[in-house]
């Protein structure tokens, strides 16, 4: 179970340095120049790039939504986020109304026990708030180790959850330690929007765009980001797509109030004109929010630049455009929302990021594994490579060039909405915890290794922190 880690350069969220890393078992054991071990394998990283393991705070493994379920469960999904260079991620556990939060859980347990060939995690979804659901979270925080609850304010009569239900939950989140994010988009308005769309004749999916505008995320994001204040909580944003969002992110991180954001690569590479596409395409481009006009690019890469935005999520969540896509062929509405990201993720960060120079390396490592290990009380046990950090480590050659496509990607989806996407940039070889699950590109895990994570409660004071080595 030794390995040492050769002629690489190993890159932080803090620090770009040349050296050796020691893995023994399932740990980082040491870090320095000209290590050796008679017993320990040795791995040559010459000319690589060597990352912490992505950690991907947000996908839609085996999720039921609209009639149907997502295409990629715990196994492919994992497979394909270990291609990619994610060696964690956090899966959204939704509950249903009236019945116990616990037993959302166990049926979340059921999906991933045996399948995922990497760790993981949950979110929690809070639909209602009573007297049995705020006697539940404690015990959840404690003995799940689920410390961050999703409220969305959007998908009226299916998701959507009033604001007093937002605002008891920050209130109980801050009593406990927890973080609450939020799918910010006003679902009332976006209700009537469609309604009016469809009885005008509106059912291209064009229109699923144009039924949710910009403004409405705005709107829903401020005020959340108004109730977090009010509640002297602490909140997390989800797939952040535009301008307004962004704006209200910014002015309630300059009053002080604990708030972050997330976007993911699709809203900085993708627009939507894809939506337009004939012949039904544009429904491959079907997700919620929505793309926006291109001009929101350049805001996204500016915020996750100046640090507005902190991480990048990839909202996994693949449906086939044959017999599942197609189930709003005449409704744009019943179109299924989500679209597949989990092994592009890193990937595209790094070639529309860092080789066109709108983030350093560093920044790309922190968007991609540190922040969201630190956020969602994983760090420093995954998001770095320090000693005593989990060998969660990704070779990666920066150099190399190829072509997204549904030919080569490894999600168990009949498309890529990345098609003919030209990428610099690849993982060559993965380990989770000491172990190879990609070795020189090819599949080399097995299903049911992957780990559940029980996570520390929310620390704003460790998400602040630069990554020291002497933490542990």
């Amino acid at each position: 179970m030794k390995k040492i880690i050769k002629n690489g350069t190993v890159v932080t969220a803090a620090d770009t340095y040349h050296a050796d890393i020691l893995i023994e078992n399932d740990k980082v054991k040491s870090i320095g120049g000209n290590l050796s071990d008679s017993d320990a394998e040795i791995v040559d990283a010459k000319g690589m790039y060597v990352f912490p393991g992505g950690v991907d705070p947000h996908t839609h493994m085996e999720m039921p939504f609209g009639g149907t379920v997502t295409k990629d469960d715990f196994e492919t999904g994992t497979i394909a986020a270990a291609y990619g260079g994610t060696t964690t991620i956090i899966d959204f556990c939704l509950t249903d109304k009236g019945k116990s939060l616990k037993s959302a859980i166990e049926k979340w347990h059921k999906k991933s026990n045996d399948k995922a060939v990497i760790d993981y995690s949950f979110h929690l979804m809070i639909g209602e708030i009573n007297d049995k659901v705020l006697e539940e979270l404690p015990v959840i925080i404690k003995e799940e180790g689920i410390t961050s609850f999703k409220v969305f304010m959007a998908y009226k009569n299916v998701f959507q959850a009033d604001d007093e239900t937002l605002f008891r939950t920050l209130i109980t989140a801050k009593e406990h330690g927890a973080l609450v994010m939020v799918h910010a988009e006003n679902g009332d308005v976006i209700e009537h929007l469609t309604k009016k769309a469809l009885e005008e004749g509106h059912t291209e999916p064009i229109y699923h765009a144009l039924t949710r505008p910009s403004e409405a995320e705005g709107e829903a994001t401020g005020r959340a980001a108004k109730l977090t204040g009010l509640a002297n909580s602490q909140l997390y944003v989800v797939h952040v797509t535009c301008q307004e969002a962004v704006e209200q992110i910014a002015n309630a991180r300059s009053k002080g109030y604990q708030v972050w954001g997330e976007t993911c690569p699709q809203y900085l590479v993708l627009d939507q004109s894809y939506l337009e596409k004939p012949n039904f395409e544009g429904a491959k481009y079907v997700w919620s929010p929505p793309l926006r006009e291109k001009f929101h690019q350049d805001v996204l890469w500016h915020a996750l630049k100046s640090g507005q935005l902190q991480t990048i999520g990839s909202d996994q969540c693949s449906f086939d455009f044959k017999g599942q896509k197609d189930l709003g062929k005449d409704d744009f509405s019943k179109i299924p929302n989500g679209g597949p990201f989990v092994e592009d993720r890193v990937s595209v960060l790094f070639s529309e990021g860092v080789k066109k120079g709108r983030i350093t390396l560093n920044e790309f490592v922190d968007l991609v594994s540190t922040r969201a290990a630190k956020l969602f009380g994983l760090f420093p046990k995954k998001g770095t490579i320090a000693p005593g950090s989990d060998a969660d480590i990704v070779i990666f050659d920066p150099k190399v060039e190829r072509t997204l496509s549904v030919n080569t990607h490894h999600m168990n989806v009949d498309y890529s909405a990345l098609e003919g996407m030209k990428v610099t940039g690849e993982p060559v070889t993965v380990l989770s915890r000491g172990e190879y699950v990609i070795r020189d590109k090819q599949f080399v895990g097995k299903p049911g290794k992957g780990k559940y994570l029980k996570r520390a409660r929310f620390n704003a004071d460790l998400e602040t922190k630069k990554q020291t080595f002497d933490i542990f």
